[in-house]
């Protein structure tokens, strides 16, 4: 893919005032880490993600998703992600001692761990829970994945049909037992082995990152409304699982082919929501707006728009939605359902 523009200079040519700034805010999705090369953002910790979260909005919670950060260097291959949990809790606690404001980051934390171990995976998963000092909330598991050499495989290269195989689902049914939630982060072509997945396993809470990632690059990317209706359709039937709740964002990825990051200056949040609109209502009509939450992805989003554009674009979204339902979408649903009160 392209490369982005050069990020802060550029995001900053694009200014908005805050669309009502007093709305209570958890952010359910966000990544922390540093010497990440490549990335839109090589570091971002603490002072970053606040940097971020404080710049209008009112965000008074938060949930770190793993992103392969902080991992263990030594010690057995398969517990080296709970190092990833230790450095977020460590994060958590910071933010909890108030010196670094009301915002509070990490609030929940969603590891990590390979499922597809089976019933190994038991002992991780245990260890994950300690190491979270109580904020410890789930394991995501990634299987984006495409035939198309030009549409970027997930960083673990997660192999055809993973959430189908029999080892993988050995070790999810270890989940529940715990009170874990599954994070299900998948290309809109495989939200049908998602919906597969939870409908084995009704008493898992499955999460779906990013709408089920509707892929507009290679050889998707002059094909914007086949790709919608494929993907209406199949969110549709995972909607009718009753334990998966669906993420409102990460729809601003260079995967998803809008090509923000290429423009001369980045986009308003009325052409962010002018953009993706119809992926938005669509998953409000099927799931419900007490089944949905907003995201930010950040800073993984960051490289198409800034924090305070991204949530002025949901608020515009629901202009018109009530007071209750906005208290569902932006903060009551996320706060339930990764138990953050």
């Amino acid at each position: 893919m392209p490369e982005p523009k050069p990020n802060e200079a550029w995001l900053a040519q694009t200014r908005e005032e805050t669309i009502d700034p007093g709305l209570p805010i958890c952010d359910p999705h966000h990544h922390l880490w540093d010497h990440r090369a490549g990335s839109i953002a090589e570091r971002y910790l603490l002072d970053e993600f606040l940097s971020d979260a404080c710049s209008g909005h009112n965000v008074v919670s938060s949930v770190f998703i793993e992103c392969g950060t902080m991992w263990r260097r030594d010690g057995p291959a398969e517990m080296r992600p709970v190092g990833e949990t230790e450095f977020a809790n460590g994060i958590a606690a910071m933010s909890a001692s108030g010196d670094y404001g009301d915002t509070q980051v990490a609030a929940g934390i969603v590891g990590t761990a390979s499922l597809s171990a089976g019933d190994a995976v038991a002992g991780v998963l245990d260890a994950q829970l300690v190491a979270g000092g109580g904020r410890f909330r789930g394991i995501r598991q990634a299987a984006a994945r495409d035939d198309d050499p030009a549409v970027p495989d997930h960083r673990t290269s997660p192999p055809r049909g993973l959430y189908a195989e029999r080892r993988f689902r050995e070790g999810f049914a270890h989940l529940a037992p715990r009170d874990l939630s599954f994070e299900g982060w998948c290309y809109h072509t495989q939200i049908e082995e998602l919906s597969d997945l939870a409908r084995a396993f009704p008493d898992t809470t499955i999460i779906l990152d990013h709408f089920g990632g509707p892929v507009g690059v290679g050889s998707y990317a002059d094909r914007r409304s086949e790709v919608f209706d494929q993907w209406q359709r199949a969110l549709s039937k995972l909607a009718q699982c009753p334990n998966v709740v669906a993420k409102l964002g990460g729809i601003a990825m260079e995967v998803n082919g809008f090509g923000w990051h290429l423009q001369p200056t980045p986009p308003d949040s009325g052409m962010l929501i002018a953009a993706t609109r119809h992926y938005f209502e669509h998953t409000i009509e099927v799931f419900g707006t007490d089944r949905c939450l907003f995201e930010s992805n950040f800073p993984v989003d960051k490289v198409s728009c800034s924090y305070n554009v991204l949530w002025n674009a949901f608020k515009r979204l629901t202009t018109d939605y009530s007071a209750a339902e906005k208290a569902s979408l932006f903060h009551d649903n996320a706060a339930r359902i990764y138990r953050l009160e």
